[in-house]
Order: C-alpha cells, then sequence, then structure tokens
C-alpha cells in the first residue's frame, strides 16, 4: 500500500474516531492562540488552559502584555516551565504585534515566523484555525503516530511537515492534526501503543510488525 493511500485511510478513520476536530487549547482572541502555543512547549496542553485563563484575565489585551513587567508575566506562566524565555518571546511579540502589525495577526507563513518565539509548528496552528488556510501542524504527536503509519520519516519537525504535504491533501491537514493529538493522548501513546483498541491497526506497518494485525 503506497503513502497517499494509507494517508487517506488514516483520516477516515480519524473522523469516525473524532468528528469534531478542534484545538485543545482555549482561547477567545487570535493572538491568545499564538501565546498559548507559545506556552505548550514542553508543557502539556491541560496546564496551559489553566495559566493562560489566569493571564488572560490579569492582561485581558495585546497593550497590557505587552507593557506588563516581565517579573509579573513570570510569575504567571511559571508552571508552564521555561517561564523566563517564554515570558520575553511573549511581551516582544506583543510589542511587535502592536507596533508592526496594528494589533492584527500576520496571515503568512513568513510573518508569523518573524515574531520572536514563533516557528513553523505554532505559524501553521495560527494558519490554519485563524485563517482557515492549509497547514500541518507536526507536534509531537504528529510525528510520532505519523512516523508509525509510515506517512513519514525521521523526528525533525519542517522534514516530516514536508513529507506530510506529499500525501495529506491540503484541506485535510489541520483537522487531521488536530485529530492526531487526541489519539496521541488516548490509544498511540509515546509509551505504549493500545493495538487492540485502534481502527487503523488494518494498515498500520508497526502494528503489523507487533503482530496486532
Amino acid at each position: 500500500m503506497d503513502r497517499k493511500k494509507r494517508a487517506l485511510l488514516a483520516i477516515d478513520a480519524l473522523k469516525t474516531l473524532y468528528p469534531d476536530a478542534v484545538c485543545s487549547l482555549t482561547y477567545e482572541k487570535p493572538y491568545e492562540l499564538l501565546i498559548s502555543t507559545r506556552l505548550s512547549a514542553q508543557c502539556t496542553d491541560k496546564r496551559v488552559n489553566i495559566v493562560t485563563d489566569e493571564l488572560y484575565s490579569k492582561y485581558p489585551t495585546l497593550e497590557a502584555l505587552a507593557s506588563a513587567p516581565i517579573e509579573d508575566l513570570e510569575e504567571v506562566i511559571r508552571p508552564c516551565g521555561l517561564f523566563h524565555t517564554k515570558a520575553r518571546d511573549i511581551k516582544a511579540l506583543c510589542g511587535e504585534l502592536i507596533e508592526k502589525w496594528g494589533g492584527q495577526l500576520p496571515d503568512t507563513m513568513e510573518g508569523l515566523t518573524s515574531l520572536p518565539g514563533i516557528g513553523r509548528k505554532t505559524a501553521n496552528l495560527v494558519l490554519g484555525d485563524v485563517f482557515g488556510k492549509p497547514c500541518i501542524v507536526t507536534d509531537t504527536h504528529c510525528i510520532r503516530i505519523c512516523g508509525r503509519l509510515g506517512l513519514s520519516e525521521g523526528k525533525d519537525p519542517y522534514k516530516v511537515e514536508q513529507q506530510l504535504w506529499q500525501v495529506i491533501p491540503p484541506e485535510e491537514g489541520g483537522a487531521f492534526c488536530h485529530r492526531l493529538v487526541h489519539f496521541g493522548r488516548d490509544i498511540c501513546t509515546a509509551r505504549k501503543t493500545w493495538c487492540d483498541k485502534c481502527p487503523m491497526t488494518g494498515f498500520c506497518p508497526s502494528a503489523q510488525v507487533n503482530g496486532e494485525k
């Protein structure tokens, strides 16, 4: 079975398993998704949502975040880890959004990745969820599961993204990656694969190797 066919089967299987493909990060304003995704580096979405509930209540605007004392930002986001770097990036990107972009998010990969601390993963998520553009978000779940499915090779996020663009229809990318997050938490986890519960066992190369077909 070639990769494109396997990719389409995976898309259909995950649609059935998770009909509602939504981001697990909670946000109300577009820039909040940008910040929440930055905070999610080496942190769970569940914890980020708890922290940002306080963060966005205390600093409800871009201007408030940009002008907040760095020490105060660090204290609020401390539970997310790497709080020195994340606080610096948040304050800087909020300032840049105000000064360079008129308080609006840029709607291109180049514009988003020009912001402090924003890489392709975050930019792709924003492009898909905020602007409705084709995207592939190569987070840890995506890289791990697509590797097991034989849709990609290696662990470099950029290389995996480019490989997936070749087999995932553009209009399916964003929802597919959201579903991979849920699937990666429930069934195809980092520590264990629950192949007996997986709807993709029949065409997953890793499950076949493990004798689960």
